[in-house]
């Protein structure tokens, strides 16, 4: 086994090991169609009840990869109350993560009336599996080891603030506010969980009639892991095609394409090619998207916004 894919199989024994450094949460490139997932504030912010799907493969031809999968909801259910769900499905080598979570969010309207606050709440519960008969083990009596972690559930509390207008957004939350240790009593196995800060942004630019530009970041940071930061370039083009481009700093360069078929139909598709020596050894990263909104009796007119 050459020492790339090594070091690989290193990581996903770290993540249930002693001691365990923070992990990142669970990676997008989609952050700025999928904001609910980012930060709790964004519920309802649309004006309208919108559905999102995502489908996440990692790494593609690398056993024991990540795969993420998740399913959101976001609705107002006044003009200054959104509420959202999720459910989230994270598996990386041995490991399942299944999130429940519920999102609240209050909105202040600014005294320019063009700029909104939110303001949001997150909670929920989160349940880790892991199979250690799925390792190859050095040492098959290592007590670590012995005994299989099943559906340990940890609770999620999250808050987020999300500061936006028809033209830009900035956002700061942190979705879980918890330090979690999952371990098993009869072994010395842990696996931790840290508490994430993200910040978001974006602007959107009027090109022409026609086209808009809208760059966009995402900074994430947790004690024990790398700054993780993303930048995006996307076009929007005669209201139906989205054209973009992200870098994910020292990690990875990325293309998407999206087709907005009608105010109500989103389909995104994104393909990540790493720039780490990992690159060598796997044929990129695929996700896909899905966003259904339906019109609400929200007053005021649904928001044609590019975010």
């Amino acid at each position: 086994m050459n020492n790339v894919i090594k070091k690989l199989f290193l990581g996903l024994l770290l993540l249930i090991s002693v001691p365990l450094f923070a992990q990142q949460d669970s990676q997008y490139t989609h952050y700025m169609y999928n904001t609910i997932a980012v930060n709790p504030a964004y519920a309802g912010s649309r004006n309208v009840l919108s559905v999102v799907l995502m489908h996440r493969t990692q790494w593609q031809g690398i056993q024991g990869a990540p795969k993420t999968q998740l399913l959101s909801i976001n609705s107002p259910l006044n003009y200054n109350v959104g509420i959202g769900a999720s459910v989230l499905r994270d598996e990386i080598g041995p490991a399942t993560e299944t999130q429940f979570a519920v999102d609240y969010s209050y909105t202040l309207t600014l005294n320019n009336k063009d700029t909104k606050l939110a303001f949001g709440l997150k909670g929920g519960l989160n349940s880790l599996t892991v199979d250690f008969t799925k390792l190859l083990i050095y040492d098959p009596t290592d007590v670590s080891f012995q005994e299989n972690i099943s559906g340990r559930l940890s609770p999620i509390v999250g808050v987020g603030t999300y500061l936006y207008n028809e033209r830009w957004y900035l956002g700061i939350s942190v979705p879980n506010l918890l330090k979690t240790k999952h371990y098993n009593h009869t072994s010395i196995s842990t696996a931790k969980e840290s508490a994430h800060l993200n910040i978001i942004g974006g602007y959107v630019f009027n090109l022409s009639e026609n086209v808009q530009y809208k760059p966009a970041f995402l900074v994430k940071a947790v004690k024990g892991s790398p700054v993780a930061l993303d930048f995006s370039s996307s076009f929007l083009i005669g209201e139906k095609l989205i054209l973009g481009a992200s870098y994910r700093l020292d990690a990875a360069v990325s293309a998407m394409v999206g087709i907005q078929a009608s105010r109500k139909f989103m389909f995104g598709y994104a393909y990540d090619y790493d720039t780490t020596d990992i690159g060598n050894y796997n044929s990129g990263s695929h996700e896909f998207l899905l966003r259904f909104e339906l019109f609400t009796k929200v007053k005021g007119k649904v928001s044609p916004r590019f975010f």
